[in-house]
């Protein structure tokens, strides 16, 4: 099965920088091949760390990452899969 086309909303060009979005996308490649069709990505900073909450509804999915950030992002970005393409968008764009 060929790899589904990958899209970004405007605010997440504008607003996410790129190795953010390269993360989250592989956190997405990454998953068992079950997943659900949204997956939400929560970025919060806390003491000049980034920490990113990657959770899906079914199956229940859960994992947290914590990493060194100059610049942390807070932010929520939901990266939502249909038919052939999948769309990485920010909460308040949906």
């Amino acid at each position: 099965m060929p790899p589904k086309q990958k899209y970004l909303t405007k605010g997440v060009q504008a607003n996410i920088p790129l190795e953010l979005q390269l993360f989250m996308w592989g956190c997405v490649d990454a998953m068992p091949e079950l997943k659900d069709y949204l997956q939400v990505f929560k970025l919060c900073k806390e003491d000049g760390k980034q920490i990113i909450t990657h959770t899906s509804e079914l199956p229940e999915y859960y994992k947290e990452y914590l990493f060194s950030s100059k610049n942390p992002i807070i932010a929520k970005v939901y990266i939502i899969e249909e038919g052939d393409y999948i769309t990485m968008l920010l909460a308040e764009e949906y």
